[in-house]
């Protein structure tokens, strides 16, 4: 099968569904096109335009499907390209806006409507976990009885009816690593951006540090331009605890380091499904994750630290709690690791097949 792959905002969580999903289906033919993952208000609405008079004549080619990640503005491009018009669509959510912890004055109006538009003219939605799926739709109702007036009444019910979820698949490793039982190696792999909550990571290595403690820190994951000043803070603080830090573009090196971690943290106040999270659960870290978000849905509570995004410093204390709980119950051999099989490649094909690209 002839399959058009769209990404428009291509950061490294994308660009890595993207290529499972060539990996998982190396038998369809697929053609791909993606703009980087920057400018995010100007992409998210532009992206059509950047397509339409820049790649006309990949746009125009024979293909079967469209799968589109739900940053793609979808309708002006299925719009302006009369040959994508008559395809089937399946649009890809990773997130949504309507659920982004918003900093300062900022509405997002632009890309809920984008998100809106994308959800009714799609043939098929798939969201990649329950909470984001849900959050979706209590975030564009909420939206909908903003507007003055001419609201169809039942838009909420056109998109319940389309809609499927289907996680994004796990890369699993070939064998499991063994940890240290000496001290334990904390690893931190996500966007260094302030919804992944540095100043809570900040406050709960203090915290373990003022308690004694001991550990290392693999203080890593995708970074942009900027970012927030806790993590120079980390670097500074905690010099002598640091074997990583920083973006790793190397793969094999990243997995590595991964493999090498003994638990894996999230601070995060965003957050989908937490592929990165589950990718070092499946090599071998006990995750520690806050009780919130999609974290509920996936984790047993013996993993989640109570949350309290009101008080962060009470927050760091309760996660600090939990990372010398579980540390302590793994040495004595009573913890029981948590499989991520079930998101494998494998395990996943026949469903993508059924949900994403069946036409």
């Amino acid at each position: 099968m002839k399959i058009l792959l769209l990404s428009a905002y291509h950061a490294h969580s994308h660009r890595y569904w993207c290529e499972s999903l060539q990996v998982m289906f190396p038998e369809h033919d697929w053609t791909v096109l993606s703009l980087p993952g920057r400018y995010f208000n100007w992409r998210i609405r532009s992206n059509a335009l950047s397509w339409c008079l820049t790649n006309a004549d990949i746009l125009n080619k024979a293909y079967e499907l469209v799968v589109a990640t739900s940053m793609v503005d979808c309708a002006t491009l299925r719009g302006l390209v009369p040959n994508l018009a008559t395809l089937s669509w399946r649009v890809y959510f990773h997130e949504n806006q309507f659920a982004y912890p918003l900093s300062g004055r900022d509405e997002r109006t632009e890309p809920k409507m984008v998100s809106l538009y994308n959800a009714l003219c799609a043939d098929e939605l798939v969201f990649n976990s329950q909470y984001n799926y849900q959050t979706f739709l209590l975030g564009l109702e909420k939206f909908l009885n903003k507007m003055p007036d001419h609201v169809p009444a039942n838009t909420l019910e056109v998109i319940k009816l389309k809609s499927n979820i289907l996680e994004v698949p796990i890369r699993l490793p070939g064998c499991k690593v063994q940890m240290s039982t000496v001290e334990p190696v904390l690893v931190w792999n996500h966007r260094w951006e302030y919804d992944k909550g540095p100043t809570q990571l900040l406050y709960v290595l203090l915290e373990l540090k003022k308690r004694g403690f001991a550990f290392k820190l693999n203080l890593i994951g995708q970074q942009f331009r900027s970012w927030p000043g806790e993590f120079d803070q980390i670097k500074n603080i905690f010099s002598k605890e640091l074997n990583h830090y920083g973006f790793i573009e190397e793969a094999d090196q990243y997995y590595e380091i991964i493999s090498s971690s003994s638990m894996i943290l999230s601070t995060a106040i965003h957050e989908f499904q937490g592929v990165a999270v589950l990718e070092a659960v499946a090599r071998g870290c006990i995750p520690v994750v806050p009780d919130r978000l999609v974290y509920k849905e996936i984790f047993p509570e013996v993993f989640r630290y109570k949350s309290d995004t009101n008080n962060i410093r009470q927050e760091s204390v309760y996660m600090a709690d939990k990372i010398i709980e579980l540390w302590m119950t793994r040495l004595n051999n009573k913890l029981e690791d948590f499989k991520v099989v079930s998101l494998g490649f494998d395990a996943m094909k026949a469903r993508y097949t059924k949900l994403l690209l069946s036409v």
